[in-house]
């Protein structure tokens, strides 16, 4: 379709159930997708201009002055976008499916060697596969694709010759989700750099940190499976602790990724193991027919394979860079449990990549583990919305229809929605979760366990226990807020005098609680 030049900007007070924080004029992307028609997800802002000639930002908008506003025309549209609104990878490859590349030529060619035509041009090329009918350029300055003052971008920018372009994407064509810079990322990357990991467990001794990292692990596949509701044996846990512990050792591949499901499934006679063959979703069935309720709808198994490699080929690169690791870890992760590969076994292989990227990336110590599901449990419900921020508004832009087998059957074409999104509110809470795991649960275990051998060596000295009973005796102490029960006084440990007991006790609470 040819798109009317002059019906784009609309006055709103109120947009797809958004309720505007003042009445306004619509501009940018959210302006051309509602005139276009776009399937695709809102911006999680958009852009309003001002009656009041203010300008201000909040959580979904951004409000400029009328001397902001563009020309009311596609391309104008387009660069107040690419200016004001950061890069949507997903918005350009929705336009640029709809409208000719006769009719993106034009754009282009409206100013041809300004920056923001070359980006157009850049990104059609990109996105779509093939050469629009325009001579390279021979000369002028290199732009950066992503503005980085306001997107995370890649370190080392592959140059375009052809359209004197500095392509920073962190990610490749087939996966590559963009990160928005807000405060709370920049305060996290400044509190949280190597320096300050070093610092945290600085001054323990290796054996403490040793099996410090053999609890964290521990704690965390227990985390992990309990997330996804389930109780597991000690052997699994532990079985899936140490292919935790292993993470970053070997590359990412379709091969690693079906290994780990494998650990992950214990018993596999009612699971297809590998990809997807048919539809998936995440919900719940209608109790009375049996319907899909979904809450998330997963990529089509016809996407899997192709998603999950450019997923593997972005990984690699970030990993290749100096791109901050735990941005990578989100991108990555949070994109993995979005395709939802598997039939089962996704949840806790989305946490698991979370692991091999802080790991391989050298974020997180050699040796010592983030557990970072046992920071996603405590914030369960955040962690649920932060899931929903992206699933509920893509359920709107699929159509699918229930199969025999009460599956779903996806409809229409999906798989870009998967390849770009806005991974921003992800990377916050993954941040907020690592930012715990380095500040308060590691310093907290390492100084427990340099507590807890304080309060064996005077036991030893003092009685000679065993380390089976030292254990259960502390352990009681513990549960008992400092003081032996009645009931272990007259069994487990009937053969210390009260005069030992009091003792014991008050050198539990010297080191446990005056010292904490």
């Amino acid at each position: 379709m040819k798109p009317n030049n002059n019906q784009y900007s609309q006055k709103i007070s109120v947009f797809h159930g958004r309720q505007a924080p003042e009445e306004g004029t619509l501009v940018g992307y959210g302006a051309v997708i509602d005139r276009l028609k776009l399937t695709m997800p809102l911006p999680s802002k958009l852009a309003l201009i001002s009656t009041k000639n203010r300008r201000y930002t909040n959580s979904h908008w951004l409000v400029l002055t009328p001397r902001h506003a563009p020309e009311d025309n596609l391309y104008k549209q387009l660069v107040f976008g690419l200016k004001y609104e950061g890069l949507n990878l997903l918005f350009f490859k929705k336009l640029f499916q709809q409208v000719s590349k006769e009719e993106v030529a034009a754009l282009v060619q409206m100013e041809p060697t300004g920056q923001y035509s070359r980006k157009i041009w850049f990104l059609f090329e990109w996105l779509m596969g093939y050469k629009l009918d325009i001579p390279d350029l021979t000369q002028g300055n290199f732009v950066n694709l992503l503005d980085e003052e306001m997107q995370y971008a890649a370190v080392t920018p592959i140059k375009s010759s052809r359209h004197r372009i500095n392509n920073n994407l962190p990610g490749t064509v087939d996966f590559c989700p963009l990160i928005f810079k807000t405060e709370k990322l920049e305060n996290f990357i400044a509190k949280n750099n190597p320096d300050s990991i070093k610092t945290t467990i600085s001054g323990f001794r290796k054996d403490i940190l040793l099996r410090t990292s053999s609890f964290l692990l521990l704690k965390d596949s227990k985390a992990s499976f309990s997330i996804e509701g389930e109780t597991p044996t000690q052997n699994r846990a532990i079985r899936w602790g140490k292919a935790i512990g292993q993470a970053g050792s070997k590359p990412l591949s379709p091969d690693e990724l079906c290994r780990l499901q494998q650990i992950v499934i214990e018993n596999s006679r009612f699971t297809k193991m590998g990809y997807r063959t048919e539809g998936g979703f995440v919900g719940e069935h209608d109790r009375e027919t049996g319907e899909p309720i979904p809450e998330h709808l997963s990529a089509k198994a016809a996407d899997v394979e192709t998603l999950i490699n450019g997923l593997i080929n972005s990984a690699n690169y970030l990993e290749s860079t100096n791109f901050n690791p735990v941005l990578a870890a989100a991108k990555i992760a949070f994109g993995f449990v979005f395709i939802h590969p598997f039939v089962d076994g996704n949840g806790r292989i989305h946490r698991y990549l979370i692991h091999h990227l802080l790991a391989a990336m050298k974020y997180s110590p050699q040796g010592i583990i983030f557990p970072v599901s046992a920071a996603i449990l405590e914030r369960i419900a955040d962690y649920q919305r932060v899931l929903e921020a992206y699933s509920h508004p893509l359920l709107d832009c699929i159509e699918w229809e229930k199969t025999a087998k009460n599956n779903v059957k996806v409809l229409n074409d999906t798989i870009d929605f998967y390849r770009f999104f806005d991974a921003t509110p992800q990377a916050e809470f993954l941040f907020e979760c690592v930012d715990t795991t380095i500040h308060q649960t590691i310093p907290a275990e390492l100084n427990y366990l340099q507590k807890y051998d304080q309060m064996k060596q005077w036991l030893d000295n003092q009685f000679q226990m065993p380390d089976g009973t030292v254990a259960l005796l502390i352990r009681f102490l513990e549960q008992n807020q400092g003081t032996l029960s009645k009931r272990a006084k007259e069994k487990e440990f009937a053969a210390l005098t009260p005069e030992e007991v009091a003792d014991i006790e008050e050198k539990f609470n010297t080191i446990f609680t005056e010292n904490t």
